[in-house]
């Protein structure tokens, strides 16, 4: 009996050093995985049943998909945290089933679905094009705030317009110092 208390003793002592070594943001950290993975595997099963109602869209087709990648970022970052926490190893161990191993296979297979979904790469800002949006609009970046799609294109058609008119006076003067006729199609 006396050796029983012993080894309760020793294994109290132990998790409470354990408790002890854990940093607060750590606990934290570890504590909202846990509630943001619940929570995720709930609306996953609730949007589900929504996409079904909705005429059995795909859930990705879902209108508010976003806000689920958006809480799967979350939960990546979080769970990519208390992987590379090393105070929470004897926590993920005995709280998460199937331990680090489980942990690390379900943050690759979120990392894998917001892989997917990310948006594309454009190959980076194209600077003629934002050469010419800055000339169209000037230096001020809420010159064309407010402007509907119409009135940009309505915009950007009289700039081009312009350009075509520069072009024509050009050959017509050229044609002019060339003392040649002007033909019916550059008039």
């Amino acid at each position: 009996m006396e050796k029983n208390k012993t080894v309760k003793q020793k294994d109290s002592n132990k998790k409470e050093q354990t408790k002890q070594k854990i940093s607060e943001e750590a606990l934290w950290n570890f504590n909202n995985y846990i509630l943001l993975k619940d929570y995720y595997d709930r609306t996953i099963s609730r949007i589900s049943a929504r996409c079904i109602r909705m005429g059995n869209i795909a859930i990705e087709d879902y209108p508010h998909y976003s806000y689920i990648l958006d809480v799967l970022e979350e939960i990546t970052d979080t769970g990519e945290f208390i992987v590379k926490n090393p105070e929470l190893k004897d926590m993920i161990e005995s709280k998460i089933k199937g331990g680090m191993a489980a942990l690390k296979k379900n943050l690759q297979e979120f990392k894998d679905e917001l892989e997917k979904n990310k948006a594309p790469d454009l190959g980076g800002v194209n600077k003629d094009e934002l050469n010419k949006f800055k000339n169209m609009f000037g230096e001020d970046p809420t010159k064309g705030a407010g402007m509907n799609a119409d009135d940009i294109v309505d915009k950007l058609m009289k700039g081009h317009k312009k350009k075509k008119l520069v072009k024509k006076v050009k050959v017509v003067k050229q044609n002019a110092e060339m003392k040649r006729p002007i033909p019916v199609s550059e008039a």
